[in-house]
């Protein structure tokens, strides 16, 4: 997979403010990953707990909460880690099939998909 980053906006409760953070998009992570101290910042506060696997089999308990995301001028509500400080912020697949985004990685870009339904018929 192509290492691609891209700029995001994660905004305070109200939206208010902005901090754009770098984030590495990883399609191997489900959810968008920020450092604490960035979602401090805003006035975010966690909501709940979850666990999380990481790549070498560790489990992992962090902070989550509901964070307002702003990726190509499109604002939505997406569910976000509470990172440890100084990691890098990732962009996660959640996120990505929120805002109806795929990873293009021979042009290293996000591109436009379109969303997938089935339909059950009666």
């Amino acid at each position: 997979m192509a290492n691609i980053r891209y700029p995001i906006q994660i905004g305070s409760p109200g939206g208010q403010r902005f901090e754009v953070v770098e984030a590495l998009v990883d399609t191997g992570a489900s959810y968008t990953w920020v450092p604490r101290d960035s979602l401090e910042r805003l006035g975010i506060s966690p909501a709940f707990q979850r666990e999380f696997l990481l790549a070498d089999g560790t489990v992992i308990r962090r902070d989550v909460a509901q964070v307002l995301a702003r990726i190509n001028g499109q604002s939505l509500y997406t569910l976000c880690v509470f990172g440890d400080e100084g990691t890098l912020p990732l962009l996660g697949a959640v996120t990505l099939e929120e805002f109806g985004l795929g990873v293009d990685p021979l042009n290293k870009r996000l591109i436009s998909v379109p969303g997938l339904l089935t339909l059950a018929h009666s």
